[in-house]
């Protein structure tokens, strides 16, 4: 199984990838994680990458193209880890979601004869994928090599950063909800009523900042579901990832907070 993730949209790149594995591994099965990433945005795509690899079968191949320095001197790399393979440029884009994974070898890829200098995703990475879906052996891909670009998400005690914004403008933060909040709150499926207990955890204090510079400082109630919050008002979620979301009901935290990937958050 290979699993493609890029910021590619609508354009035909994905389409031309695909037919590069197939000609070399027709048996190939192709899963689309996303193509929608932010263009050029490597910390969102690390971010995809981290929060749901674990949710592919074991021995997965992960390709990833998020990639603006393509045609620099940046490696190329295939990285081999405990619960699959990862290929993609060395901007960072793998090294979190590898390292959680258990990481195992390195490899550069080596250079393709007559390669793009603008779509390695076609001449390099489409290739290696394809090899090792293949049954190629792992080690022939290249030479071993450490990652240059060790990239890692923020996050010490109750201070992160917001990680990616949904098509829903959920405004994805990579800081846990408190213990209380996520297993104290108790609520009625039936009525949709909240029924919480005096321990329970009612509400955060958030604040948004880009650079060193605050730019909201919010008490936001906490909801467990999307259905119990009032309409068009701001509040705190736990996402399918198990992190803390900032949402608007029926409308768009990311549009009225003008939040944006990278932004550092405080949420206590």
């Amino acid at each position: 199984m290979i699993v493609l993730l890029t910021d590619f949209g609508r354009d035909p790149y994905v389409g031309v990838m695909k037919g590069v594995i197939l000609s070399i591994c027709p048996r190939a099965q192709l899963i689309d994680l996303t193509h929608h990433v932010t263009p050029q945005s490597i910390r969102e795509g690390a971010w995809h990458l981290l929060a749901n690899y674990a949710y592919f079968p074991k021995g997965s191949i992960f390709l990833a193209v998020i990639d603006p320095g393509v045609g620099t001197k940046r490696k190329a790399l295939a990285i081999k880890t405990k619960a699959g393979y990862f290929i993609g440029p060395d901007n960072g884009l793998l090294y979190p979601a590898s390292v959680k994974a258990g990481m195992v070898d390195v490899i550069e890829l080596d250079p393709a004869k007559g390669a793009s200098f603008t779509f390695h995703g076609r001449d390099v990475f489409a290739p290696a994928a394809a090899k090792l879906a293949a049954g190629g052996p792992f080690h022939k891909l290249g030479k071993p090599v450490e990652p240059e670009n060790k990239f890692n998400f923020y996050l010490a005690g109750r201070s992160g950063e917001v990680v990616t914004i949904d098509r829903f403008g959920n405004v994805i933060t990579n800081v846990p909800p408190s213990r209380n909040s996520l297993f104290e709150v108790r609520y009625s499926i039936s009525n949709l009523k909240p029924r919480t207990s005096k321990h329970s955890r009612q509400s955060y204090a958030v604040k948004l900042m880009r650079g060193e510079r605050s730019y909201f400082t919010l008490e936001l109630p906490y909801y467990l579901a999307y259905a119990l919050a009032p309409a068009n008002d701001l509040f705190l979620i736990t996402g399918s990832n198990g992190t803390l979301e900032i949402s608007v009901k029926n409308g768009s935290a990311a549009s009225t907070l003008l939040a944006q990937v990278g932004d550092r958050v405080i949420i206590e």
